[in-house]
């Protein structure tokens, strides 16, 4: 099957555009990405009729920032948010679903946003009650349905999925398991099997929203569904089926070594991550524990891709639908003593990136620098639209047989507004980051003789490779 170029094939149309968007999926842990112990048929398939793009980066290695980047097709420094809660987007911005509104689609969010603070953070609509689904629809959405974490559900606010689990008599078994882990607490990388049954499973509620809406929805128009996955971000629980099958499944601690920083203000950052992973807790068998669940919650959301795939080919959209599958950031999972996300390490920014063309193509791998929010400009190009103001690079090329995309992929954060701002670059081969006010360099690795970033260049490269890598990054993002 010879790669086709499905947004300048007439003969196809406007496809439908399903993007499936999940939330601390860590990019090695894939079948098609060669983890042997994961179970995830669904997306291999989807890998193997299409484009996975192994070295894409997040924006930013942290959920608020990163979501943005991806609905405005911009870098944080451009947006100006770069850390959780400590800032905010409005609906007056660009966004693509706004554009593909405007040309002709109708739009669907199932899942979480999170592309602003609200509900825990200070700055969004504090007088809309949860879900705010007038307001969500701001940003381009014709049909809303919100939940934004798992914490949430131990608050005072009503969810849809909240009220699914009041209706099944299930909601306070739930809570006291995802309360007794409660973020930032010592139990908060605790694994933990879920109480409640499979189907009553939150990505069990979502993707079969997803199918209703699907089910509902009538006319001649293409639509996009953008169905955001809760997990597997923690808490770290499975469902009892598919924990049961990980239940004994060994699954290797990769990159254990703590790479020393460079940089007196970069390893503090470390260690306020190390405070906030509970690094003394990290044991072999306890990140064990935590991967097995984790693991399971990997396969739901591919098991339930796969039903969601099976719908659309009974309603005979399957081939005429674009599908994109990608991750707001990756999971450290014990990975250099850490968990969660927030540093640039390659178990946190780097993410799975799966394009699948109407009716598939022949399968492509590219390993270049890719940005996560070059999926946006591709579901656009699909679209036969753009987006204003957007960075993005549509990927579309690289199914007709191109074999360079970027030069480099950037990613950063802020933790807080008081705090130095972090740039990361690679150009494929290296990864460098620096403080973005004095240009400082924190970390240098060779991905290719050291892909476990265990030995920090920094102090030892010379100053012209540094200072070209840095350029390179700002000439990215400006």
């Amino acid at each position: 099957m010879a790669p086709r170029h499905y947004a300048r094939d007439m003969t196809v149309g406007r496809p439908n555009i399903l993007f499936l968007y999940a939330d601390q999926h860590r990019a090695d842990v894939l079948g098609s990405a060669g983890d042997e112990v994961v179970v995830t048929p669904t997306l291999d398939r989807l890998a193997s009729t299409g484009l996975r793009c192994s070295g894409a980066w997040a924006e930013s290695p942290v959920c608020q920032p990163s979501r943005a980047s991806v609905l405005t097709g911009r870098y944080p420094t451009d947006h100006g948010i770069l850390g959780n809660f400590n800032g905010d987007c409005s609906p007056d911005w660009a966004t693509f679903p706004k554009a593909l509104q405007a040309a002709g689609y109708e739009t669907a969010t199932i899942g979480k946003t999170h592309f602003s603070a609200w509900p825990m953070g200070p700055n969004g609509p504090v007088d809309a009650a949860p879900p705010a689904d007038e307001w969500i629809a701001g940003f381009g959405f014709d049909h809303v349905v919100e939940e934004f974490d798992r914490y949430v559900h131990v608050g005072k606010q009503q969810t849809p999925y909240m009220r699914f689990l009041a209706d099944h008599d299930a909601l306070e078994p739930y809570r006291d398991e995802v309360a007794a882990r409660f973020r930032i607490g010592d139990r908060h990388w605790e694994a933990v099997t879920s109480p409640l049954p499979q189907e009553l499973d939150l990505t069990s509620f979502l993707a079969a929203e997803a199918e209703r809406w699907l089910d509902r929805r009538s006319g001649e128009q293409p639509w996009f569904l953008q169905l955001s996955f809760v997990q597997p971000h923690v808490p770290l629980m499975g469902d009892p089926v598919w924990a049961a099958h990980y239940a004994d499944a060994e699954i290797e601690r990769t990159a254990p070594t703590v790479p020393e920083p460079d940089n007196e203000a970069w390893s503090a950052h470390l260690a306020l991550l190390r405070g906030h992973s509970h690094s003394e807790l990290l044991t072999d068998e306890y990140v064990l524990a935590g991967a097995r669940q984790y693991y399971a919650m990997v396969s739901l959301i591919d098991q339930k891709i796969g039903e969601l795939l099976d719908l659309l080919e009974r309603r005979g959209e399957l081939d005429n639908t674009l599908i994109v599958y990608a991750a707001d950031h990756g999971e450290m999972l014990g990975d250099h003593g850490l968990m969660a996300k927030m540093n640039f390490y390659r178990s946190s920014v780097r993410i799975p990136l799966i394009i699948r063309p109407p009716a598939g193509v022949a399968p492509v791998v590219h390993d270049g620098p890719v940005q996560a929010f070059d999926a946006v400009a591709t579901m656009l190009d699909a679209a036969g639209t753009d987006l204003e103001g957007s960075s993005a690079r549509s990927l579309m090329p690289l199914l007709d047989g191109e074999e360079s995309h970027r030069d480099a992929a950037v990613s950063m954060i802020r933790m807080r507004p008081t705090m130095p701002t972090w740039i990361a670059v690679t150009d494929g081969r290296h990864r460098l980051t620096f403080d973005a006010d004095t240009g400082e360099a924190a970390e240098l690795f060779d991905l290719e003789s050291d892909p476990d970033e265990t030995t920090n260049l920094a102090s030892r490269a010379s100053e012209e490779h540094v200072e070209a890598l840095r350029a390179l990054a700002l000439a990215t993002i400006t």
